[in-house]
């Protein structure tokens, strides 16, 4: 089979290889790949500067779905042929509190699809029966391939967060999983929902102002937070999701929050704050972190998914056959596209 690999941490290390089709465990599938979507972390990995370790050589790839072409001779709940997708969850130990208590989203010492263990990026992957939901008739692998980055955005919004009916959302960065994030604030009752990004999101902020957002800010360069001082009642927003890719977007969720109001940050920034914590305290704000999933999201948003009430079409921009991962990536690392899908 051929697979993307991911072979050294240096910029560029990835190529398409021709690789052995894997052996699966008793309680795995082999899955054949429908369909892969590309994700931040494939980026920042095919640019090495990743902030998470790297098991090299690895085959990219944790958004993804397909049939099963394969049981392993103890899984009993599937069958051959049936449609599928993924948890990205690919190694878990055995005897994990966090796991017991249905946190392994959690647990410091899994390993995931595409880092830790070979993704899907290939035509076919091994998984564990366990990762595993059916994807309904009425959705398409291209469509189920985003189930995961929708399930990083529900945990976020409606999980992780408190947001009531007339609330006002701000969410910072408008990359796939802001853009998630605002269509779970909207879902969830969001009365006025504004997107910020910078000038370089120029592209990106179309998308969200057309895709239900009331204002979005920040492709002119102009000041985020005093357009908020002249809004509403001046006192800011009662939700902020902070899903930017740097830690500085911290300063403006607090700058922007109201007292007592909520900041949950979805967004990974390796970066040091050097900033003051201060407004945290003197606005009494809750600063919620959010990270990854489990099994009753996915259930959750595979039926908002597959009854056409999130809608994907402003984000999936581009499916193209594997071969033509380099330009994939290419158009998302440029900003042209929000979100591509890889075919095997």
């Amino acid at each position: 089979m051929v697979g993307l690999v991911n072979y050294a941490n240096e910029p560029y290390s990835v190529e398409l290889r021709e690789l052995s089709v894997p052996e699966i465990g008793e309680e795995d599938v082999l899955l054949e790949v429908q369909a892969v979507a590309v994700c931040g972390s494939d980026l920042h990995q095919y640019l090495g500067n990743q902030s998470w370790q790297v098991n090299h050589p690895v085959i990219l790839g944790h958004e993804f779905a397909g049939s099963i072409a394969k049981l392993g001779n103890r899984v009993t709940e599937f069958k051959e042929g049936d449609r599928v997708v993924s948890e990205t969850a690919a190694l878990l130990p055995s005897d994990s509190p966090l796991i017991r208590q249905g946190l392994y989203n959690l647990e410091p010492k899994r390993l995931g699809f595409g880092y830790g263990v070979n993704g899907a990026m290939a035509d076919f992957v091994k998984v564990p029966a366990r990762c595993l939901h059916r994807v309904p008739g009425s959705l398409t692998f291209e469509d189920a391939a985003l189930t995961e980055p929708c399930c990083v955005a529900y945990n976020a919004v409606c999980v992780n967060s408190r947001v009531r009916p007339g609330d006002t959302v701000a969410v910072i960065g408008p990359g796939p999983i802001g853009l998630l994030c605002a269509a779970m604030a909207r879902l969830s009752g969001a009365g006025h929902l504004i997107v910020i990004g910078i000038p370089a999101d120029a592209k990106r902020l179309e998308v969200a102002k057309g895709s239900g957002a009331d204002t979005v800010l920040g492709a002119q360069g102009e000041s985020v937070a005093e357009w908020i001082k002249n809004f509403g009642d001046g006192y800011g927003v009662d939700l902020v999701i902070d899903a930017a890719g740097v830690s500085a977007s911290l300063k403006l969720a607090l700058d922007i929050v109201r007292p007592a109001g909520q900041i949950t940050k979805v967004g990974w920034g390796p970066q040091p704050l050097n900033f003051s914590l201060d407004p945290l305290v003197q606005k009494a704000v809750t600063l919620q972190g959010s990270y990854s999933h489990n099994w009753p999201v996915w259930e959750k948003v595979l039926s908002l998914l597959s009854s056409g009430k999130i809608d994907l079409s402003p984000v999936l921009n581009r499916v193209s056959p594997l071969s033509e991962w380099r330009e994939t990536f290419g158009e998302m690392l440029s900003g042209a596209i929000v979100k591509g899908v890889l075919k095997p």
